[in-house]
Order: C-alpha cells, then sequence, then structure tokens
C-alpha cells in the first residue's frame, strides 16, 4: 500500500530534507538542495524510482516514532518477536556535503535487519553505475554520485540494480550507515563519524530550540512547529521553502499538483511574525535579507516567488515516467504561477519590512528606497486584475485581497511616515491612495445582501482570505462586516469545521477540474478571526482540533480531507505551520490581557 501523507516524517540539514516513512523508507530527497532533481522519488512513483528502506526482516511498519527531544533526529522503534531494535534518523548540518546518517541500534534481544537501497538519479529516472571503492559502495551517473558505508562494515551486495544488506543487532550494539552526495567528478569525500555527528546535531538543535521565547499553553506544538521552519530554511540565503515536496496532491487522482519547493513572498509577512514573536530574530533578519535580495530590481518585475537564492526563472515542466502519489498526475518540477501577476505581494513585502522594523531588526540599506519605488508602481496598476494570492490558472479578476493588500502598502507607508517623519516619501500621496483603495473594496467588494465580502468585484464567490481583513487593519474587529464575513466564511467555505480556501464547485474561478482539501492555513486564520471578533472559546476549540489534525510527529501538510481524514498535499507545509504558530501566540497573549484586566478590576 502506498503510506498516507502523514505517515512520513521530517529530517533534513537546512538545505535539503527527506521524509522517512512508518515503514523505515526514504521515499523523498533532493540532493544537494531543496530544488534539485531526487535521488530518491518512490513517493511519486514506486520502489524503481528510487528509495532506502531499514527495517527488520518481514516487518511492515514500526511500532512507535518520535523525534528525540526538541530536534530534527527521528528515532523509530521496531518491536519483533526476537527483541527490539531502534532506528535513528538525521542529517547533520553540514560543512560541504550532504550526508543522511541512519544508526541502527540493538534495544533488548536480537533482531535481523535488512537495508535496501536504490540510488535513481533525476527524479527517478536514471539508474547510477555502481561500483566498490574505498569501503564504499559508490553510485555515479553524469553530475552526482553517491557514496555509502557502514560501520562496521556489513555484508553487502547488488541485486537488481539495488544495494541490500543484511545483519543482525543485540541490546546494545550499532550499526551506523552514511550516505554522502558529492559531485561526481570530485575525489571521495571526507569521512564523517555519525556517532559524533549524531551528538553535535542534538547539541546544535537544542541550543537553537532553547532559545524561543514562548511559554504558552501550546509549547511542545509551537517549538515543533518553529523546528519545521528552521528545518525549510536554506541556511545559505535565509530564504524558506513552501514544502520540501512537489506535486503531493490536493485532490487525490486529480491534477491539481505543484512544486512547492520555492519560497514565496505571500508567506513573508506571517513567517516573520511568527519567527519574531517566538523570539527567533537571528532568522527573521535572515528572512528579510533574502526579501530585499530578491526583489531588488524594477518593481514591475516583482515575481510572487523565487528560487532559494533568489533565482528568478523557475520553468514548469512535467515528468511522464512518475505516476504520480496515488496515480495523481502529472507530477510537475518548476512553478509556471512565477510569472502571474498578484498585487498583493507588494502589501507583504511592505507590510514584512515594516514587521521587521517594529521587531527590532536593523533597516537594511536602502529598504526604504526600494518601499517607495514599490509604492510607486502599485499606485499606478492597484486598479488592474490579477489572478490573486491563490495562483489561479483563470482569467484575470479584481480580488479582494489583492485591493486590500494595496491598501496595506499604502497605511504602512503613511505609518512609517508618520513615525519618522526624517523619512523622504509623500505621506498625504499615500492616504490619498488609501483612502481611494478603501473606498472601492467596500463599494465594490461587498455584498451588503449577504453581509460579506466576496472573492472578487461582483461575484457571489467567497473567499477565505477575506478573513484576513481585521487583521490588517482595514476594518475593525467589531465591525459588521467583518463579522458577516466570518461568518459567511465559515458557512459557505466550511468543510466539517475547517475551511476551503474558495469554492472549486467548477471550473469558472481557477480553471481547474476536481476539487481539493480544506486549507489548513485558513482554518487556523478563521480560529484567529473568531478570536478578534469576540468568540475566544470558538476559536480555541478550532485551535485544539487543527492541533489535533498532526500526524504522529507533529507535522502538518498543506489541506485535509475531512472526508477521508487523511492530509493532501505538499508536506509538511510551512504556511500551516506558520499559521499554528500565529494562533498559538495570538490566543496566548489574548488569554494574558484577559488575566491582566482581571487582576485590574480585582485590584
Amino acid at each position: 500500500m502506498t503510506p498516507r501523507i502523514e505517515d512520513y516524517a521530517l529530517i533534513g540539514d537546512l538545505q535539503t530534507a527527506a521524509l522517512v516513512g512508518r515503514n523505515g523508507s526514504v521515499d523523498w530527497l533532493c540532493l544537494p538542495r531543496f530544488d534539485s532533481g531526487a535521488c530518491f522519488a518512490a513517493l511519486l512513483g514506486d520502489e524503481e524510482n528510487g528509495h532506502w528502506r531499514i527495517a527488520p526482516k518481514g516487518a511492515d511498519t514500526c511500532t512507535r516514532r518520535a523525534y528525540r527531544g526538541d530536534s530534527l533526529v527521528l528515532e523509530t522503534f521496531w518491536e519483533t518477536r526476537t527483541g527490539t531494535v531502534k532506528v535513528i534518523d538525521f542529517m547533520p548540518q553540514r560543512d560541504r556535503e550532504p550526508d543522511v546518517m541512519r544508526i541502527i541500534e540493538g534495544v533488548s534481544g536480537t533482531v535481523d535487519m535488512a537495508s535496501v537501497i536504490r540510488l535513481r538519479f533525476d527524479f527517478g529516472s536514471v539508474v547510477p553505475w555502481m561500483r566498490r571503492s574505498q569501503g564504499h559502495r559508490v553510485a555515479v551517473a553524469g553530475p552526482d554520485s553517491a557514496w555509502l558505508r557502514s560501520e562496521p562494515p556489513v555484508k553487502t551486495w547488488g541485486q537488481q540494480f539495488s544495494t541490500c544488506s543484511s545483519f543482525s543487532v543485540s541490546a546494545g550494539e550499532q550499526v551506523a550507515f552514511v550516505l554522502t552526495w558529492h559531485p561526481s567528478h570530485s575525489p571521495r569525500p571526507d569521512l564523517v563519524d555519525p556517532y559524533e555527528a549524531l551528538e553535535n546535531t542534538l547539541t546544535d538543535w537544542a541550543e537553537w530550540s532553547a532559545r524561543c521565547t514562548y511559554e504558552g499553553p501550546y509549547r511542545e506544538a509551537v517549538i515543533r512547529s518553529l523546528i519545521t521552519l528552521k528545518a525549510l530554511t536554506f541556511g545559505p540565503t535565509g530564504g524558506i521553502v513552501a514544502a520540501p515536496t512537489t506535486s503531493l496532491p490536493e485532490d487525490i487522482g486529480g491534477v491539481r499538483n505543484w512544486d512547492y519547493r520555492y519560497c514565496w513572498l505571500r508567506d513573508s509577512t506571517l513567517t516573520l511574525g511568527a519567527l519574531t514573536s517566538a523570539g527567533y530574530l537571528e532568522e527573521a533578519a535572515a528572512w528579510r535579507d533574502w526579501l530585499l535580495r530578491a526583489v531588488a530590481g524594477d518593481p514591475a518585475d516583482l515575481q510572487i516567488m523565487y528560487g532559494l537564492a533568489g533565482e528568478r526563472r523557475l520553468p514548469e515542466a512535467e515528468l511522464p515516467w512518475l505516476r504520480g502519489y496515488e496515480n495523481s498526475a502529472p507530477v510537475r518540477i518548476g512553478n509556471a504561477a512565477v510569472r502571474q501577476r498578484q498585487l498583493d505581494v507588494y502589501g507583504e513585502v511592505i507590510d514584512s519590512l515594516r514587521l521587521a522594523r517594529a521587531a527590532g531588526l536593523d533597516d537594511a540599506p536602502h529598504a526604504w528606497s526600494l518601499q517607495l519605488s514599490l509604492l510607486g508602481f502599485l499606485e499606478s496598476t492597484w486598479r488592474e486584475p490579477d489572478e490573486g494570492l491563490w495562483e489561479i490558472r483563470g482569467r484575470r479578476r479584481h480580488f479582494v485581497h489583492s485591493k486590500v493588500m494595496a491598501w496595506v502598502a499604502a497605511d504602512r507607508a503613511v505609518r512609517t511616515l508618520e513615525e519618522d517623519p526624517s523619512l523622504s516619501g509623500d505621506a498625504d500621496r499615500w492616504r490619498a491612495m488609501r483612502d481611494a483603495v478603501h473606498r472601492e473594496v467596500c463599494e465594490k467588494g461587498y455584498d451588503p445582501v449577504r453581509n460579506t465580502f466576496t472573492q472578487s468585484y461582483g461575484s457571489r464567490e467567497l473567499d477565505a482570505a477575506t478573513l484576513l481583513i481585521a487583521r490588517t487593519g482595514f476594518l475593525p474587529p467589531d465591525d459588521p462586516r467583518v463579522i458577516g464575513t466570518v461568518d459567511a466564511v465559515r458557512d459557505e467555505l466550511g468543510s466539517d469545521g475547517l475551511v476551503r480556501r474558495y469554492s472549486t464547485d467548477s471550473t469558472a474561478v481557477d480553471g481547474l477540474p476536481g476539487g481539493e482539501g480544506a486549507f489548513l492555513a485558513c482554518s487556523f486564520w478563521l480560529a484567529d478571526a473568531l478570536r478578534m471578533t469576540g468568540r475566544t472559546d470558538e476559536a480555541t476549540e478550532l485551535f485544539e482540533r487543527l492541533l489535533a489534525l498532526r500526524n504522529d510527529v507533529g507535522l502538518l501538510a498543506e489541506e485535509y480531507d475531512t472526508a477521508a481524514m487523511r492530509q493532501l498535499g505538499n508536506f509538511p507545509q510551512a504556511f500551516s505551520h506558520i499559521g499554528l504558530v500565529g494562533t498559538a501566540v495570538a490566543l496566548a497573549e489574548g488569554q494574558a490581557a484577559e488575566d491582566g484586566a482581571r487582576e485590574q478590576e480585582a485590584g
């Protein structure tokens, strides 16, 4: 059976990441970067497209698993009739080349183990040439090579274009496998002691996690989400990928399969908010600096997403040799949405930079002049239609969220100038723009009969993005139009208590067949909106239900199928974990404010 998406756990080294199933198989790994070709692609095909399974002989699935403490070191336990064994999977933060390390440790009795590794470069399409060299099994194909060794050495042989190993471990014994990628033209990579690397990795994660300043009631979930966000960070540049995977479907068997191994500007404000609220200013500064580098240039050329280092060309292609997760084809790499116009990103960039400033990050050189340049372009284009933040592949529309974020851009500029009059800029000009956007949205994007903001001007469709209207400050939370929008979105886009992004009942909006699951980030937005409109108990109930949807190691995908009760979409999804952190922090701050008010009244 194909593992469910939630059957996977994540390991990574802050430059790439792997997915490890409950069956002990590494089914996804791109080397050397998140956006490189996969050498294990069974996730989107089958075992012949590359995987690495280590498990007791005859065993199907593990007994239990968990991360060790506040780390990204995965421990998987297998209880068999002859004994118990633990497999420790991790990727140490690298100096040069990436390593995947798998340490098998006997817990009790004696257990017979098997390892089968099928390396298939270029997303499962290239079978490498295998040879023995200096105590390694070496796979070479084109620019890629991978070196496999074990400590102590175990019996290893080739079989059906795979490398097999057989060994036994008794209580207290350990066997370590190390897989190292490096360019095929380079000499053998330096050897890394796996046991020393394990201790260093645990220390690195413990020190990082200890910096978290959140002390609310959901600390375990918040820490795990922050670790996940850190794991999705490309260390050399500070960019954060939306997910480490491509083409995990939003609709099983459907075509809504996209490559998320890139960095989206739409996530920037929420990402900065999550990082700064938990005390991770260094990471927030690195993300802010990535943002400034990526968007530098002509404002008319601003993209909605970029590569890990700010690359602009992300051409989309299909991989016909991969059948897709549960036959959800096509499998895509690259993302054609990079060419779309989404006017909301201008507001998101400007809002992010103001948030960074408010959080105490030092002003980056030229940050304000960049914002003025973006504003000048937006001033002349905000009245135009666009594709909206959901990257629709239908016709352009006047999306309400895009207009609201244009208002945000002007509003944040006005506020910045009011706070620091020494900065250059025409506050009256941006006030006039802000007022014009506000009037138009309230006139054309609001349905007075249903008392709700709509997805786009003149439409009846709703959009969960309108739940952010109060958070942005466009209207106060107690405005009847805000309350009406929250209720309408919950009623019309609700899916067993969760929220879909928008209606997919027809192809009129996004131009695609099929549906999708409840969008988890939007469901966190609903919890936030409920709290802001005074319904804290309902917000808390929804938030705790969302927490219960995490898999056994605390991870969330992009969406959730409430009928099949399973996760959908790319995994793990940064947007979902950002939403979790934001809602947890907001609920804790709201509770603290209520407690403070009660103490004042009592005093």
